[in-house]
C-alpha cells in the first residue's frame, strides 16, 4: 500500500477547493482509512508513517490515501486541508 503525493492539476485543484475542510493542530495520532481519501493541503506540514514507508507533505500537495491503510499522522505544523472520500 502506498500514499501518493503530487502537485495537483488545475482541474484537481478546482474540484478539491469545493470540498469540505478539516484542520488539526500539532499532534500525533493513529489513523485507519476504511475508504480512499483524497486531500489538498491548504496549509501545514505532515509526516505519515505506515508499514512499508513514510511520506512527508505540505501546503499545495495533493495526497491520495488508499483504502485499508493503517498509519500514524505526525503533524509538525498545523494543518488545514480540503478532503473527499470515495
Amino acid at each position: 500500500m502506498q500514499v501518493t503525493v503530487k502537485k495537483p492539476t488545475e482541474a484537481e485543484k478546482q474540484f478539491m477547493q469545493k470540498q469540505p475542510t478539516w484542520s488539526c493542530g500539532v499532534s500525533e495520532f493513529d489513523w485507519y482509512y476504511d475508504s480512499e481519501e483524497t486531500c489538498l493541503l491548504i496549509e501545514g506540514e505532515v509526516t505519515v508513517e505506515y508499514d512499508g514507508g513514510s511520506v512527508c507533505f505540505g501546503a499545495g500537495d495533493y495526497v491520495v490515501f488508499p483504502q485499508g491503510l493503517a498509519c500514524v499522522w505526525k503533524v509538525t505544523k498545523s494543518v488545514r486541508k480540503h478532503y473527499t472520500f470515495r
